[in-house]
């Protein structure tokens, strides 16, 4: 009961000390907001990059796989990989026929063209060439019309499926599916539309145009090296699979023994960890900052609670002859310190999220704060003013009743 008293009292008491020194007080708060606006700021946008990038690794799919020439990330001589013999469709078939747990399998031909209809145009379309199982392991969904068949394929036909982005560019206010467009030098008819998908990994996947990849190869040529996409029947054998088709494709590609792979095989789960090594090394350097600032923000609250202790001493000094106990005098002094960080943590952290949501506004860099971290913060920011208010506390408990009356 009596700590509850001395809790009562103590914290009436600091809420009095803080409005006769409302000036001291906003100054220190001021202190400690910079401090927790500054973390939470570069904490939201950090967890908003996070999120973006988490999603638009899960519509590439947990279960799929790229095979290329080249690795998604790249080490050691860049020319031992541009050396590499190219890849070509005839491997889907070796690939289907690697595993029983290979879903599906499409080669991936790309390239950038301009996209024509009557007057209309857009520049810097990414031309897709493929089959219509492409279909089973891409997140592309038709929205009008129907996507490519195997007879496409077959017959080399003069078909399209186009994007959303560019079906609103082209064809405002029309249905798409049945006009012709114009693809670099060569005349498509448009089979349908997808549905809008946005950015993946900064490709607009709203502004590609997907036809046979037949047909892709008899109008932009055989140059380029294909990707295969393949499709896993689950996350968990992804790894098996990736090792059967190691196995597959060395042997399809008659690799020697003693050499290298000649070839690529990424998983969406690699660009994630060399995400998070990325973004792990900025995440600290944005704690680091934050947390110096709020070490600043705490030096500042104690040396304004050694100001107040000075001041008070001789209020001090009656208290304790009064009968006061060294225990009320600390718990007056520290939930004063801590009373000044809360506000200045909430002050803060309403700051701090407004800052982060006004970049997502301008910039396209998302933000997004998690309940936790606000309620780390405001606590992060009490438990300073807690650290930093122990020893102005301790000094105020342990003045000599008789000195501290003497004190003018």
């Amino acid at each position: 009961m009596s700590f509850r008293v001395d809790v009562w009292e103590g914290g009436r008491i600091a809420l009095f000390s803080l409005r006769a020194n409302r000036l001291r007080t906003v100054l220190t708060t001021v202190g400690i907001g910079v401090g927790v606006c500054t973390l939470l700021a570069i904490v939201g946008i950090i967890q908003g990059i996070n999120q973006s990038f988490a999603d638009q690794l899960a519509q590439i799919g947990a279960n799929t796989l790229q095979v290329s020439k080249f690795p998604w990330t790249m080490r050691g001589d860049w020319w031992e990989y541009r050396n590499r013999k190219n890849l070509s469709a005839d491997l889907v078939e070796p690939i289907l026929q690697a595993s029983e747990h290979v879903v599906a399998a499409a080669p991936l031909y790309f390239d950038r063209v301009e996209a024509r209809f009557l007057e209309r145009r857009m520049a810097s379309v990414t031309a897709i060439g493929t089959t219509a199982d492409y279909a089973l392991i891409s997140s592309f969904t038709v929205d009008k019309g129907r996507f490519l068949t195997d007879a496409d394929v077959d017959n080399r036909a003069q078909v399209a499926v186009i994007g959303a982005e560019l079906a609103r560019t082209l064809f405002p206010g029309l249905d798409p599916v049945g006009h012709r467009i114009t693809l670099g030098a060569k005349s498509y008819r448009v089979v349908g539309s997808l549905e809008a998908k946005g950015t993946i990994l900064g490709e607009n996947q709203d502004t590609v145009v997907v036809v046979p990849f037949r047909t892709f190869q008899a109008d932009f040529g055989k140059r380029n090296s294909p990707n295969i996409a393949v499709s896993v029947d689950s996350p968990d054998n992804v790894l098996k699979v990736q090792d059967q088709l190691t196995v597959a494709l060395r042997r399809e590609r008659r690799t020697p023994p003693e050499a290298k792979d000649d070839f690529a095989i990424n998983r969406p789960e690699q660009l994630a960890n060399i995400y998070s090594q990325l973004t792990g090394a900025l995440y600290g350097a944005a704690t680091g900052v934050g947390l110096i600032t709020l070490l600043v923000g705490g030096i500042g609250i104690m040396n304004i609670m050694l100001v107040s202790v000075r001041e008070r001493t001789r209020e001090i000094g009656v208290r304790r002859a009064l009968g006061a106990k060294k225990r009320t005098i600390i718990l007056q002094f520290l939930m004063e310190a801590a009373s000044v960080s809360a506000v200045g943590g909430t002050l803060g952290t309403v700051v701090g999220l407004g800052l982060a949501k006004t970049v997502s506004f301008i910039t396209p860099l998302a933000a997004t704060v998690e309940p936790l971290t606000v309620v780390a913060g405001v606590g992060f920011a009490a438990m300073v003013g807690l650290l930093f208010g122990i020893w102005p506390a301790a000094r105020a408990a342990n003045l000599d009743p008789v000195e501290a009356l003497r004190h003018d």
